[in-house]
């Protein structure tokens, strides 16, 4: 169970019968407003208040690596395009629809919704 708090840590959860361990995965100093999995659950799609968005590898248990930053408009949110991990899209708060490959933050492909975006 991956979750996490107001801080900006990414926390996770090995729950086995009644017992369970705690683990930190990543501290991001950014409250983070969304986790989205890969389909293959191996890479893991963090974003943040302030709109920046990271990956987070659970198998390489490293850090959070920063592949997104917030520029004229906050990230809303991202997810996969499926099937793969390889691409993610994001939407802004300004109703920009973005593709991005995931391996070096390249920004692929944009369109304009030409209406403000709000996620519930």
């Amino acid at each position: 169970l991956y979750f996490s708090a107001q801080e900006g840590i990414l926390f996770f959860y090995h729950i086995k019968g009644l017992q369970y361990e705690m683990k930190i995965c990543a501290d991001i100093l950014q409250p983070i407003s969304s986790l989205t999995f890969s389909p293959d659950y191996t890479v893991l799609l963090l974003v943040t208040d302030q709109g920046t968005v990271y990956t987070y590898k659970p198998a390489h248990s490293g850090e959070a690596v920063k592949l997104l930053d917030a520029c004229s408009s906050c990230f809303l949110t991202a997810d996969f395009l499926t099937p793969g991990d390889k691409y993610c899209v994001s939407v802004t708060i300004s109703g920009e629809v973005q593709v991005w490959f995931l391996e070096d933050g390249t920004c692929l492909s944009k369109l304009n919704l030409d209406i403000e975006v709000h996620i519930t």
